[in-house]
């Protein structure tokens, strides 16, 4: 797949080709192209808009965390430096950002700083969570015995650096007191915010969060039966939630 270099770093992209505006997904916070599967292309294909997938830097086939720590302002960095310079570089405006989880986080930041046409988030993250930090300590402490290096060998090109670039940053003392809620309130776009009610990593609090305090119209999709990845618990309810926001965004 390309590789683009952003901010002194090469990461690798994927694109859909499509319509005006660009659909750009961002990844979970242990997540790359290849773990969203085929949900981006099934998206670009029912609204018919270009998408573009991308693995953020330590991750997947991008290149591999260099630092010993990323620090607990890694999505703001991501959401004002790197995600700025790709969208420039690649020739994308006002694109409508698809984000899970830490990606959902990164959008958001990006969106109250940064024109976009609309703005869809899966299990998003406004503030930390005591429910959420507890979730993470336990993989944590799971992780050398629990398979899930194995697992993650397949998408990232070195799985441990690229764990802990999410674990040692979530559970860092700093992160406790970590909110983006100040972004709220500048974003004007259109919102659909989905999360299920079985998530691990978080609560409805942050669905409510996103729907009190942003200035633009807001959507939420509660999904029952449905943890943290809305896209693989309930693909075809998740599918055709964006599908048709897309196309309401695009039509208008």
């Amino acid at each position: 797949m390309p590789q683009i270099a952003v901010a002194g770093r090469s990461l690798e992209t994927a694109s859909i080709e499509g319509g005006e505006p660009a659909l750009v997904f961002l990844h979970e916070g242990l997540g790359s192209i290849r773990q969203w599967r085929d949900f981006p292309e099934r998206v670009a294909r029912a609204t018919g808009q270009r998408a573009l997938v991308y693995d953020r830097y330590g991750y997947g086939q991008s290149d591999v965390l260099a630092e010993e720590r990323v620090g607990a302002d890694f999505m703001h960095r991501e959401a004002l430096v790197v995600l700025p310079e790709l969208l420039a570089k690649l020739g994308i405006r006002n694109p409508v950002l698809i984000g899970h989880s830490d990606g959902a986080s990164i959008a958001l930041i990006h969106a109250g700083s940064f024109p976009v046409r609309g703005l869809a988030v899966l299990a998003p993250h406004v503030f930390t969570e005591p429910f959420n930090l507890n979730s993470i300590e336990k993989i944590t402490a799971a992780f050398p015995a629990s398979g899930l290096r194995e697992g993650l060998a397949r998408y990232h090109r070195d799985p441990v650096k690229t764990f802990h670039l999410w674990s040692d940053a979530w559970l860092d003392p700093r992160f406790r007191d970590w909110n983006i809620e100040e972004f709220l309130p500048r974003i004007g776009c259109p919102v659909l915010a989905i999360q299920g009610e079985g998530d691990q990593y978080g609560t409805m609090a942050q669905l409510d969060a996103i729907a009190r305090q942003v200035a633009g119209p807001c959507e939420l999709l509660k999904l029952a039966e449905c943890g943290h990845s809305p896209q693989r618990d309930q693909p075809e309810r998740t599918l055709g939630a964006i599908t048709d926001f897309v196309r309401r965004i695009c039509a208008g």
